[in-house]
C-alpha cells in the first residue's frame, strides 16, 4: 500500500486520517506544521501528501512551492473558488473542503494512487492472491472465474479494508449512483465470493448495515 504524508495542525483530524489511512493498509507520518512538512518531504519518499492550507510557519500554498514533485490533495476549510483553482494551479491533484467524509477521502485517495501509479497492484490474503491490475484472481496458484460485477465489488471490500460499508456505499461504490439493482443484489455477491474465495470468516456481516473485509493488521 501507500506512504501517506498527513499535513494537518488540527490534532483531532491528523489522527481521525491517520486512523483511517491504517485501517485499509497505507502507512503513514502525521506532521502538524509547514516547515516541518518541508523538511520531512527533503528527507524522505511519500507516495501522496494529505495537506492543509492553513497551518503554522508556511501555509499549505508555500509548503506546496517549496517541495519536489509529489502527488498531493488539498483538505481545508477553504472553500472559495480562488482558493481551490489556486491549489490545483499550484499542482495539487485534488482538493477537498472541510468537513468531510472519510469514505470520500479514502475514495479520492484511491483515484490519486491509482492515476499516479502508487496504488497497490497485488492483494493477498490467506491463499488468495488478487491482481488489480489485470483483474485476475488465484487461490494457490490455480485461477478463480470471477465476473465483472464481482471482482468490482472484491476491489470496493480490499480498498476499504477492515471498514464497515452500508449496502448502499457498496452499490454506489462498485457499481456508480445510476446502478439499477437493489441492495440485495449486493448480498447475493457477497455470497458467491464467500464461496469462490472461501473468505466465509474474512466477509463479515455487520448487522443492520452491511459487510466488512476483515484482515489482520
Amino acid at each position: 500500500m501507500a506512504n501517506i504524508l498527513i499535513v494537518e495542525d488540527d490534532q483531532d483530524i491528523n489522527d481521525l486520517i491517520a486512523r483511517n489511512l491504517k485501517l485499509v493498509g497505507h502507512t503513514y507520518q502525521q506532521i502538524f506544521d509547514g516547515n516541518d512538512a518541508v523538511k520531512i518531504v527533503s528527507e524522505n519518499n511519500f507516495d501522496l501528501i494529505l495537506l492543509d492550507i492553513m497551518l503554522p510557519s508556511l501555509n499549505g500554498f508555500e509548503v506546496i512551492k517549496k517541495i519536489p514533485f509529489t502527488p498531493i490533495i488539498f483538505i481545508t476549510a477553504k472553500d472559495a473558488l480562488e482558493h481551490k483553482l489556486n491549489g490545483l494551479q499550484l499542482g495539487a491533484d485534488d482538493y477537498i473542503v472541510k468537513p468531510f467524509e472519510m469514505l470520500e477521502l479514502l475514495a479520492r485517495i484511491e483515484v490519486v494512487l491509482r492515476r499516479t501509479n502508487k496504488n497497490i497492484t497485488t492483494f493477498s490474503l490467506d491463499n488468495v492472491v488478487v491482481n488489480m491490475s489485470d483483474k485476475t484472481v488465484t487461490a494457490e496458484g490455480v485461477s478463480i472465474d470471477l465476473s465483472p460485477r464481482e471482482f468490482e465489488l472484491l476491489e470496493v471490500l480490499i480498498r476499504n479494508q477492515n471498514i464497515a460499508l452500508s449496502r448502499d456505499k457498496l452499490l454506489e461504490l462498485a457499481w456508480g449512483y445510476d446502478y439499477a439493482g437493489e441492495t440485495r443484489t449486493v448480498d447475493n455477491h457477497i455470497q458467491k465470493l464467500r464461496s469462490k474465495l472461501g473468505w466465509e470468516e474474512r466477509i463479515k456481516t455487520i448487522y443492520k448495515l452491511g459487510y466488512r473485509l476483515e484482515v489482520k493488521q
